[in-house]
């Protein structure tokens, strides 16, 4: 009777690995943000930065799974010509960049194996930014930011090329309450998985 137990739970313990093994993957992605800061006091203009990070792809079937990850995410933005109206002592036409470490949590539907539909939150939080906007040392924004993204992905193999539209939901402006400033815009990537 040990023996028929022993041999059933190793078998179980195989199966249960090797279905683990085919559902998880681990993997690279690096690519462009097309971003930009929304606001009244903001020009209206998408900026390049980029995105760099790692992947996990946890699959609980053949069509549904989540996909975490670890990005280090960067906007870029320029202020309009009235941002000095509205915070006095401010720079008009600036410049500048936000460096975020990002953590999005995808579900993820594949209606066929090779196509991915993702949709999720992103969790951020600010490890940079120009100090220069108000003509000072003040920061400017919050040291976090929560995001809710949507997007498709290519599965090719051990290949994945993705984009993705990202909403900002929370207001970042942290001086105060009279423009409310959201990151917005696109994200394109290539993938690698390496497990």
């Amino acid at each position: 009777m040990k023996k028929k137990s022993l041999a059933l739970l190793t078998i179980a313990l195989a199966l249960t690995t090797v279905t683990f093994a085919q559902g998880f993957h681990l993997g690279f992605k690096a690519g462009a943000n097309i971003f930009k800061v929304d606001g009244k006091s903001f020009n209206d203009e998408f900026k390049f930065g980029y995105n760099l990070g790692a992947f996990a792809e946890i699959n609980f079937s053949n069509k549904w799974g989540v996909q975490p990850e670890l990005l280090w995410n960067q906007t870029n933005y320029r202020t309009g010509d009235n941002f000095d109206d509205l915070y006095p002592g401010g720079k008009n036409d600036v410049e500048g960049k936000l460096n975020y470490i990002s953590i999005p949590i995808l579900l993820t539907y594949r209606p066929v194996k090779i196509f991915s539909l993702q949709a999720g939150p992103q969790f951020g939080i600010l490890t940079s930014q120009d100090k220069d906007l108000l003509g000072e040392t003040k920061e400017a924004f919050k040291s976090g930011d929560f995001s809710m993204l949507g997007g498709a992905q290519l599965n090719l193999g051990a290949l994945r090329v993705g984009g993705r539209y990202v909403v900002g939901l929370t207001d970042i402006n942290d001086i105060d309450n009279r423009d409310k400033w959201k990151n917005q815009g696109f994200q394109l990537y290539l993938g690698l998985t390496i497990l």
